[in-house]
């Protein structure tokens, strides 16, 4: 059964990927830090797979994560390779991605984002492992990415992106642990602020300290962005509705009544219902084509003379873009439906309503109120 809290979540998370490189404005990046809220959302449901199917769930993960990749080597590859990228035995990564795939000039671009599928794959094969940390020391295993972080900002500049981010951004994905275990449910509304704010505040006075080259943008003040996505991350769990969480929640809470109305009144329009399911099903073609376009189209409307800067051409750019995606997710949605074992879609099936059927809360538990340093010939453009 869906989780439409968790799928509205994921859903603002693609979009804004999306905006933010078409548009290239940084507040976005603050506004609602994307990256680490689809980590912690794919902590959450790892864990969930952990539990159920123990460590086959790492095969289960990844069979959902790489077919998606493959369909898109397969037609970018050959033509890098048509175009000056060497031959070379990393050309494996394009099968598995522990490192960075190699690409040539244009490729880096526009297959930038694969960073992410590198860093999901590394934190899925850790996962088990972290779990049975996680269950016998959570306060310590959830620190220990953030201290790997500052080690490495302030001792070794120059890690590989692959160690700095799972300094950045593994604690979302054990924040992810924490919310399927009820951890931060149970954390009284008193606490749950009381580390949130702090925390937040900690990390906005560090980027608005330490801006970087596109100024205050997340992705080039890492230490900030963990500390500001750690308190955002927080929030948005800790504030999940209670039908979302699947718990009792004591007494009334004006907050998360506001939340649960919102989700709720998600499914109630049918046509948003339907994009925020197709997005979630889709979330890797998505999240895997949109970068192209968004080179193809910005190459395109600048040699029409409709400038970047400019409203009309920012405007022209989101069309155009969500056209493409569009045809994408048409055209080459199906692989996810093959690789969830689903049958394959031109678009998915209408949501599932979950039922709000409250569980009874454990006793004694409460009030329960949810880079720098990329490898050279991979270019970095934001997240």
């Amino acid at each position: 059964m869906r989780n439409r809290y968790y799928d509205l979540l994921r859903c603002l998370a693609i979009v804004r990927v999306v905006v933010y490189h078409v548009t290239g404005w940084a507040f976005l990046t603050l506004a609602f830090p994307a990256m680490s809220v689809m980590f912690a959302l794919g902590g959450a449901l790892m864990a969930s797979s952990l539990d159920r199917f123990g460590p086959a769930a790492v095969g289960r993960r990844l069979r959902r994560l790489l077919p998606s990749l493959w369909l898109v080597a397969l037609v970018f590859v050959p033509a890098m390779l048509l175009t000056g990228l060497a031959p070379s035995w990393r050309l494996v990564f394009w099968v598995l991605p522990l490192a960075d795939p190699p690409a040539n000039t244009w490729g880096a671009l526009v297959l930038s984002v694969v960073w992410y599928l590198r860093d999901y794959l590394w934190f899925v094969l850790v996962s088990p492992a972290a779990r049975w940390l996680f269950r016998r020391w959570p306060v310590p295993t959830l620190l220990a990415p953030y201290l790997l972080l500052g080690v490495v900002e302030f001792g070794f500049p120059d890690a590989p992106g692959v160690l700095r981010d799972f300094g950045l951004y593994y604690g979302a994905w054990l924040l992810g642990f924490a919310q399927h275990d009820g951890l931060l449910r149970r954390l009284s509304r008193r606490l749950l602020f009381g580390i949130a704010v702090p925390v937040g505040i900690a990390g906005l006075g560090w980027i608005l300290g330490h801006p970087g080259p596109r100024g205050y943008d997340l992705n080039d003040v890492p230490l900030g962005n963990a500390l500001w996505s750690v308190a955002f991350v927080l929030l948005v769990f800790g504030l999940a509705p209670p039908a979302a969480a699947g718990v009792d929640r004591a007494g009334g809470d004006r907050v998360v009544g506001w939340v649960d109305r919102v989700v709720a009144g998600v499914d109630r329009r049918v046509r948003l219902g339907r994009a925020v399911t197709v997005l979630n099903s889709r979330a890797l073609t998505v999240y895997l084509w949109h970068m192209p376009f968004v080179i193809a189209v910005n190459e395109l409307l600048s040699g029409l003379g409709l400038a970047h800067s400019s409203a009309l051409g920012l405007a022209a750019r989101l069309a155009a873009v969500a056209v493409l995606v569009g045809v994408a997710v048409a055209v080459f949605g199906w692989v996810e439906d093959l690789a969830a074992r689903r049958p394959p879609r031109l678009l998915p099936a209408a949501p599932e309503r979950t039922p709000a059927l409250p569980v009874r809360a454990p006793a004694g538990a409460g009030e329960l109120p949810a880079p720098a340093g990329q490898p050279a010939g991979f270019s970095w453009t934001g997240r």
